[in-house]
């Protein structure tokens, strides 16, 4: 047992003098020291020995114990010197902070469209999402617009080659307005909801267009609900997001699920309503699409017209951080240039 002892001693610390980093030492202390280690098995042989031996051979297993725990302490202040000196000829200061974590950001769109969330969830709308992926009926015909109609042109439609349900076309949204026709085939009156979400366009790039963009739509449905109760939802929107001092107004248009339809535009707050290059000397900004629900919408989903009425609007969600931050090409939201994308 005493020569095993000794054969022990000398090929630990042999062993012990090549090691250079602390994870190799944590290993060799496993190896010769740990519960099923060299040193705790040989002393299970402690049992077959007379009394006096077990003595002898016990006391000489404590000592290289000891011996082997002091050269594991002294092997490791030696590796940590030998790496402070080598900092110190690296001329490092090891007193220095450490290098702060970059932190990510939110996309301005994403900072847009929740802000556009909160503002008409304050308002008392619940904000609800759709499918990207939608049927024809939802994107057009339960939208007053059904096939041949002319309106079908102001889209520039994806269409999905598939024949679908009973041979229902399918398309990819060209906006976020079929959520009408979804919110409202399940819910009753009163209805007060914004769908934010992605659409797409088959038409050519440039600085003001996208084959995909974000929109956010809006509908209220209620009894008695009047043009009046549209312009002051609006009014109140524009305020909160782009200032209180902003002026709005409304001018007649088309939209085939709405009557009458209205586009808004806010005062230019760059040359405050004179006249300038961003809005083309008119002194004011289109902003967002407008109108008082269909008729023929709110009959298609069930909805008595002659009982309730209500008001739509669909805005363009880059539109609005283009406005909002003087951004002149649609393009840049979506190139990943972090130099443009840090601003925000």
């Amino acid at each position: 047992m005493a020569l095993n002892l000794q054969e022990l001693r000398e090929q630990a610390l042999k062993e012990l003098s090549s090691l250079s980093d602390s994870e190799r030492l944590e290993a060799w202390r496993v190896k010769y020291l740990g519960r099923k280690g060299a040193l705790p098995l040989l002393l299970r042989g402690l049992g077959s020995l007379s009394l006096e031996e077990r003595k002898t051979t016990g006391a000489e297993a404590n000592k290289l114990k000891d011996a082997l725990l002091e050269a594991l302490e002294k092997r490791l202040g030696e590796i940590r010197s030998h790496a402070l000196s080598v900092l110190g000829t690296e001329a490092f200061d090891i007193t220095l902070p450490g290098r702060p974590i970059a932190l990510g950001r939110l996309h301005p769109i994403t900072q847009v469209i929740r802000e556009v969330g909160a503002i008409f969830s304050s308002l008392g709308f619940q904000v609800v999402e759709g499918p990207e992926v939608e049927w024809d009926y939802y994107n057009f015909e339960a939208l007053n617009i059904p096939p041949e109609h002319p309106a079908r042109d102001m889209f520039s439609t994806f269409w999905i080659d598939s024949a679908g349900e009973q041979g229902k076309k399918m398309l990819l949204r060209t906006h976020t307005s079929p959520m009408q026709i979804r919110v409202m085939e399940k819910t009753e009156p009163p209805v007060r909801v914004v769908v934010p979400g992605t659409v797409f366009r088959y038409e050519a790039t440039d600085a003001t267009h996208e084959s995909m963009f974000h929109q956010v739509e809006g509908l209220a449905v209620d009894r008695s609900i009047t043009m009046a109760d549209l312009k002051g939802t609006l009014f109140e929107f524009i305020r909160l997001l782009f200032g209180a001092e902003r002026k709005a107004r409304f001018r007649c248009t088309y939209f085939p699920f709405v009557e009458p339809g209205v586009d808004m535009a806010i005062d230019c707050f760059i040359c405050k309503g004179k006249g300038c290059r961003v809005c083309s000397y008119s002194g004011w900004l289109e902003v967002l699409g407008a109108g008082m629900v269909h008729p023929e919408v709110l009959d298609r989903v069930g909805y008595d017209s002659r009982v309730y009425t209500g008001f739509a609007f669909g805005m363009g969600v880059e539109r609005l951080a283009m406005l909002r931050w003087g951004i002149e090409d649609i393009r840049l939201f979506f190139q990943n240039d972090i130099r443009f994308l840090r601003q925000f």
